[in-house]
């Protein structure tokens, strides 16, 4: 990531001025980084996951979400765009620029950014009271890695490689890595 020009923000000026900006931008305690484009590997397996979700949400409260919808961490002080995201919370069904609420966010990794999403990223998204689960998403190795929130607020690693199904207990589903990397060719 790079940093945007402006050395410091306030989060209602970062609002305002990203709304003018036509690159997207993620805003941490002040500082705003410019986001780069993804590879059409990241854009496939983020797209497999929305749409399968999508699916497998229809009739209930739950949404998803794409990359383009921002997230509030305010005890991080921070607006994300994760790749992927769910909520059930009625108060995101009425958001506009952005959601505070997720049940389940999801990361699809790249070189990058893949030590962030991993550390200080996993370290704000923590930091919401409604996520149960985060996904992060390996596509050089066909792997998902789903943290899961425990009664004692720890956070508990399922790993999934293979032919199997990830499950999602935050939303009582299952997608299978087959349709998460569905269209992928091996590397």
């Amino acid at each position: 990531m790079q940093t945007a020009l402006q050395q410091h923000f306030t989060a209602e000026d970062f609002l305002a001025w990203e709304e003018t900006q036509v690159e997207k931008h993620e805003f941490v305690a002040g500082e705003v980084f410019a986001m780069s484009g993804a590879r059409q590997d990241h854009v496939l397996v983020s797209g497999n996951i929305y749409a399968s979700l999508k699916q497998r949400l229809r009739g209930t409260p739950c949404r998803s979400y794409m990359a383009d919808m921002k997230l509030k961490v305010e005890a991080a002080d921070a607006f994300f765009y994760p790749d992927v995201m769910v909520s059930c919370h009625p108060e995101d069904r009425k958001a506009v620029q952005f959601l505070s609420q997720p049940t389940l966010i999801v990361e699809v990794l790249s070189d990058s950014t893949a030590d962030y999403d991993r550390g200080g990223k996993f370290v704000a998204y923590r930091k919401l009271e409604s996520l149960q689960e985060y996904l992060i998403v390996d596509i050089d190795n066909r792997r998902v890695e789903c943290f899961r929130r425990t009664a004692d607020n720890d956070w508990l690693l399922h790993d999934y490689v293979g032919e199997v199904d990830c499950h999602l207990n935050s939303l009582g589903l299952s997608l299978p890595l087959a349709e998460i990397f569905e269209d992928i060719e091996p590397a």
